[in-house]
């Protein structure tokens, strides 16, 4: 039963008698190195240039001007005409309506053909197309200055802007 009491009052006196304290201290620096680092920089700019490009145009819708029932009647009319001086007796009737049948459809496909007008040539506009692009540049910066010193074995560096004599440390001893 004692032990049970003894040992959370021991503990409780320990943390009760248990002190630190804080004391400044300045360190003399050894070194003093300026220090730089690589950096690289990328500038954007653009790169445009002009392009030629080729416009087609859709086919003009035919116009119907009649020139092809005009043929296929001149047609029809010279079909009839050559068929009724070939055939003869009988067959004078069928070579003339078969003269003029086949002149009818000769005659119209070349009143058609001579109605399209050819295709307008190709004609072209220009456009301007653009690209990003990066230009680097890399170069050394200054980063700082490291300032190196020893405390009891042990090498304190601290980083400034500008080169340290002293470096001024916080000490803190727990008992």
């Amino acid at each position: 039963m004692k032990k049970i009491f003894y040992a959370p009052l021991l503990l409780l006196s320990s943390l009760l008698y248990a002190e630190s304290f804080t004391f400044q201290e300045e360190v003399r620096v050894v070194t003093s190195k300026p220090e730089y680092r690589m950096v690289t920089t990328r500038t954007p700019f653009q790169e445009c240039w002009d392009e030629q490009l080729e416009t087609h145009y859709a086919p003009t819708p035919q116009h119907n001007d009649g020139s092809g029932v005009v043929g296929g009647v001149i047609g029809g009319v010279a079909g009839g005409v050559l068929g009724h001086q070939i055939g003869g007796g009988s067959g004078k009737t069928a070579a003339t309506v078969g003269g003029a049948i086949v002149g009818t459809l000769v005659g119209k496909n070349l009143a058609e053909q001579n109605s399209y007008a050819p295709p307008p040539p190709p004609t072209y506009r220009t456009e301007r197309r653009c690209t990003t692009r990066y230009e680097e540049k890399s170069a050394e910066k200054f980063m700082g200055y490291r300032n190196t010193a020893n405390y009891k074995g042990q090498s304190i560096v601290k980083y400034s802007d500008q080169p340290l004599e002293f470096i001024h440390m916080s000490v803190t001893v727990s008992y």
